[in-house]
């Protein structure tokens, strides 16, 4: 068993917190915000009918809009309520429940690597910190070969970048690109969010 993550223990202390999450974004799709803006980089990286692996996939929302792109879409998400959101508003994928810390696909009969590996809405900062390293292990895992793995979230919440890209490099990963914004905006010394592309390094495939 590894630790809660900081979901889980959010949703032990307020049953509610899972609902809340979706009716709130259901809400803004609604109001016609746009909620696509990880996804849209995604697919710019992607080659058509690509494998994708959204980690952390919550309600749904980046999984489902590429799968109506025409990708092949594997989304896992720690919490029952939030992968019952995603089955319900974006059929298409395949939702699973499991902890991205003992992430092991094969298991539930997905035995090819992912082209693309997606992480996005800070689910990096919601892990338990002494399962990010084997979160990133995990992920770097169900890879393949020539695979790249996104992740996005920001500064404040408890995970500093430098200590990410030393999780990263202790995980068998390589910092491809580093970009402030899913909008493509380079990364420099003062930005507060961080999109990392990253590789298997070759020690770590």
């Amino acid at each position: 068993m590894v630790k809660d993550s900081r979901w889980i223990e959010l949703t032990k202390s307020n049953p509610d917190h899972s609902n809340w999450y979706i009716e709130r974004f259901r809400a803004m799709e609604q109001a016609g915000d746009d909620l696509a803006g990880e996804a849209r980089l995604i697919d710019a990286m992607a080659a058509r009918g690509s494998r994708i692996l959204d980690a952390g996939c919550g309600p749904g929302r980046v999984g489902g809009y590429l799968s109506e792109l025409g990708h092949h879409v594997v989304g896992v998400d720690v919490d029952p309520v939030l992968i019952a959101a995603a089955e319900q508003d974006h059929p298409g994928p395949r939702w699973i429940v499991g902890d991205l810390a003992e992430l092991d696909l094969a298991s539930h009969g997905i035995t090819d690597g992912f082209d693309l590996i997606v992480s996005a809405g800070n689910v990096m900062t919601f892990l338990a910190p002494t399962t990010r390293r084997a979160v990133l292990e995990r992920l770097r895992h169900h890879l393949a070969d020539g695979g790249r793995l996104v992740t996005g979230f920001g500064s404040g919440r408890g995970y500093e970048f430098d200590d990410f890209f030393a999780d990263a490099e202790a995980s068998g990963l390589e910092v491809d690109l580093k970009l402030a914004t899913w909008d493509v905006q380079p990364f420099t010394d003062d930005s507060d969010f961080l999109v990392a592309v990253m590789s298997a390094a070759a020690t770590g495939r």
